[in-house]
């Protein structure tokens, strides 16, 4: 869940710009694409979570996902998706 702070960069022109240009970029969703499928994406996700710090949520790594595979992970109690296939793992040596 974002914090306010978040929902309040969230709801900004600078964010519907870089949102509609990561769409253009990538209009497809990139788990889907990577199971096979083709989806149409229409959010754009941190691929690490920004955890309210300025300079994760403007210039941090994103991909273009469906609203499905958006809401879809399963997050544990450290608020990790428990997933070990989820792109926050990517490059990362342990999982949760």
């Amino acid at each position: 869940m974002a914090s306010e702070q978040a929902h309040r960069w969230y709801g900004t022109g600078r964010w519907q710009k870089r949102r509609a240009h990561q769409l253009r970029l990538e209009p497809l969703c990139q788990m889907c694409l990577n199971r096979g499928r083709i989806t149409a994406a229409a959010v754009v996700d941190h691929v690490e979570p920004h955890k309210d710090d300025p300079i994760r949520f403007w210039t941090g790594k994103v991909q273009s996902l469906c609203a499905s595979c958006h809401s879809g992970p399963k997050i544990g109690p450290a608020g990790c998706p428990l997933d070990p296939r989820h792109p926050v793992y990517r490059g990362s040596r342990s999982n949760v």
